[in-house]
């Protein structure tokens, strides 16, 4: 899409802005309520559940519950919050105008998806906070320094959405046009599938008959000290571990361990491990040598 078209006609202070949301679930009641109490100005709110609606209409005391074409005449930023599958559909089903400017909150929906919306005038962008939902009055409590991801062709829209973001008190993340696959899936990595990670290590505490609850208890304080140790020195270097050391003796012992465990575990722990060997060769732990012994160890069919 061309970013050659008209500025969004709008006040450079966004507290100025007349903002209203399409979709009303987790994400928009915490993004709402956390704007709400930055002093902005969210004026309208619309979704196809009415008790959604109230929940995050209520708490804000210039919010009105419209239709949705009326939030879209209404408002001059429309944050849409709707599930991702809908997006596009919802953006096609309303008319828009030059001035305004719509963006949505997915990680993961490229911004073309409301391209109905751009050929009509507005602007569009994505605006996705890097952030839990689960329960939105907790979200409004540690959404505060968290890192909001802004994308927009117009530099007019890219700069009220970095304000936005500093009103909130996070930190920014421009992303580029194409690449929300691959910054969602990033994300899924550190989220998500930390608890994949954990799923394999409580199952391996079960095997002697100590429960979730007992596996936790000892492993989240590791996990922990692990995420410390990469804020300071970084991914390759915060690695601690076997790997790290050239302790080829202790991962022998693993692979021992786990192959009763059954092929799909065995080959999930070779995985990861194998990853491990890379990092340990980038910090400087390993060499080239060593590595290759790893390798052989991991690959080798004797477990």
């Amino acid at each position: 899409m061309s970013s050659q078209r008209t500025s969004w006609a709008l006040s450079a202070d966004v507290k100025a802005l007349r903002i209203g949301f399409i979709g009303a679930g987790r994400l928009g009641q915490a993004l709402a309520w956390s704007l709400d109490q930055a002093g902005l100005k969210v004026v309208a709110v619309s979704s196809t559940l009415e008790a959604h609606t109230r929940a995050l209409a209520d708490p804000i005391e210039a919010c009105v519950c419209m239709s949705t074409q009326a939030v879209a005449d209404a408002c001059d930023l429309v944050f849409v919050t709707t599930p991702d599958s809908v997006i596009g559909p919802t953006c096609e089903s309303l008319k828009w105008r030059a001035g305004q400017a719509v963006v949505h909150c997915s990680g993961v929906t490229e911004v073309r998806e409301l391209a109905h919306a751009f050929e009509q005038g507005a602007s569009i962008g994505g605006f996705h906070p890097m952030q839990t939902f689960g329960d939105p009055h907790a979200a409004v409590q540690s959404l505060p320094g968290c890192t909001i991801t802004v994308e927009a062709e117009e530099p007019e829209l890219m700069q009220s959405l970095l304000s936005l973001v500093e009103h909130l008190r996070c930190v920014p993340n421009r992303l580029p046009a194409g690449m929300r696959g691959r910054y969602h899936a990033a994300a899924g990595y550190t989220s998500q599938f930390i608890n994949a990670l954990f799923y394999q290590a409580v199952r391996l505490w079960q095997t002697w008959g100590a429960t979730e609850e007992e596996a936790l208890r000892a492993l989240l304080p590791l996990a922990q000290g692990t995420l410390s140790s990469i804020q300071t020195a970084g991914v390759a270097r915060g690695m601690p571990g076997p790997v790290s050391r050239g302790d080829l003796y202790s991962i022998d012992k693993h692979l021992t361990a786990i192959a009763p465990m059954g092929p799909e575990m065995l080959g999930f722990y070779r995985t990861l491990c194998m990853t491990t060997v890379n990092l340990a060769q980038q910090a400087g732990g390993i060499d080239e040598a060593k590595a290759q012994q790893f390798a052989t160890l991991l690959n080798a069919q004797g477990h």
